[in-house]
């Protein structure tokens, strides 16, 4: 099945794996070491022995025992050869899968389809099922091996190209690659009942038409700092959030992703405009009646209802979501959940309202 040497960080592995970091102590010529473990797969049922323990692996025909030799451990395994393999550096996923580490690939192709080729042999004999292998730009060569070993994109991000393995004979189950864009849109009206408006700089159609202020959120940005931030980007002006009033929910939209479009009810703290000269043409205060009956809305019914919701937001005839800040034991986490808090079925929990 699989072998491996340590010895004083001496590999046969292959020359880029890495010491745990609570090894690094007592081996110090693995002070360059800055991986934090060595592949699971040294710590499976087969092996019950901690990584400094560890000096030789390989399979032989047997009963399939593991027995000590020579300060080592044989695993023995029926109907196995005798042979010795290197595996890449990975830890084990909650799902009986395997994460590879992408800091301890070998640098030359001949070491990287080996190691490949052993560790799936390898993880097949464990019963593990999707394995994920991230690859680094510097890396980009190892990308056509791996697929030609069968791995296949599952998505890509400035940094790093994901490839996913499905080692069990069954249709997979491993997630899809992110399907949806999320953009959020901020309603911000004043006490004058004037809307914050702009007309984006683009070739579309939509350039012709006062729109309010809408975009895409950043990774990791909530859904109300995305909106009040893309107001902030585009117009200069200050908000404060204060309801969640709609959402749309479209498909094949760009890339063929679908698109979900948060619309954000937001409540001006500033009126000085400056617009962003590379993403706006141009930006005022638009009296409201005016702001509706452009063609544009009286023609488009999702656009025009979107409009009607949130001017019942406005005007306290309709709840819509406030965020409230909750914590989950599924993560360990706390984040925002947006829902309708003057709903008389709700009993009291340990929540924060962000205003």
């Amino acid at each position: 099945m699989a072998s491996a040497m340590l010895n004083d960080c001496q590999f046969v592995r292959h020359r880029h794996s890495c010491w745990p970091r609570v090894e690094l102590q007592k081996f110090p010529r693995a002070k360059d070491c800055y991986i934090p473990r060595l592949s699971r797969a040294f710590s499976t049922d087969i092996l019950k022995t901690s990584s400094n323990e560890l000096k030789h692996f390989c399979l032989k025909p047997g009963n399939g025992n593991v027995v000590q030799k020579n300060k080592g451990i044989n695993a023995v395994s029926t109907n196995v050869s005798l042979t010795q393999l290197e595996l890449l550096d990975a830890w084990d996923d909650e799902y009986e899968g395997v994460i590879i580490n992408p800091n301890c690939l070998p640098t030359s192709a001949n070491s990287f389809v080996s190691a490949l080729r052993s560790s799936l042999s390898y993880w097949k004999f464990q019963g593990k099922r999707g394995i994920w292998l991230k690859i680094l730009p510097e890396q980009a060569d190892l990308v056509p091996i791996a697929i030609q070993e069968g791995f296949n994109y599952h998505h890509c991000e400035p940094g790093y190209v994901m490839l996913t393995y499905w080692i069990p004979d069954e249709p997979c189950m491993l997630p899809d690659s992110p399907s949806h864009l999320i953009g959020v849109g901020g309603f911000v009206i004043n006490d004058k009942r004037e809307v914050l408006a702009v007309k984006e700089k683009c070739p579309c159609y939509c350039s012709t038409v006062w729109k309010m202020p809408t975009g895409f959120i950043n990774k990791s940005e909530d859904i109300f700092s995305g909106a009040m931030r893309e107001v902030k980007e585009e117009t200069g002006v200050d908000t404060k959030f204060l309801k969640l009033v709609a959402l749309r929910h479209a498909h094949l939209v760009a890339f063929e992703k679908s698109d979900l479009l948060f619309v954000c009810m937001l409540k001006p703290l500033s009126y000085n405009i400056r617009i962003d000269e590379k993403e706006i043409q141009a930006a005022k205060w638009m009296p409201l009646e005016e702001f509706i009956e452009q063609p544009f809305y009286q023609e488009d019914h999702m656009s025009m209802r979107v409009i009607e919701t949130c001017i019942a937001a406005y005007e306290d005839r309709y709840d819509g979501f406030t965020a409230h800040r909750l914590s989950s034991k599924l993560d360990g986490k706390s984040s925002y959940l947006y829902y309708d808090a003057t709903a008389s079925i709700l009993t009291p929990v340990g929540s924060t309202n962000i205003y």
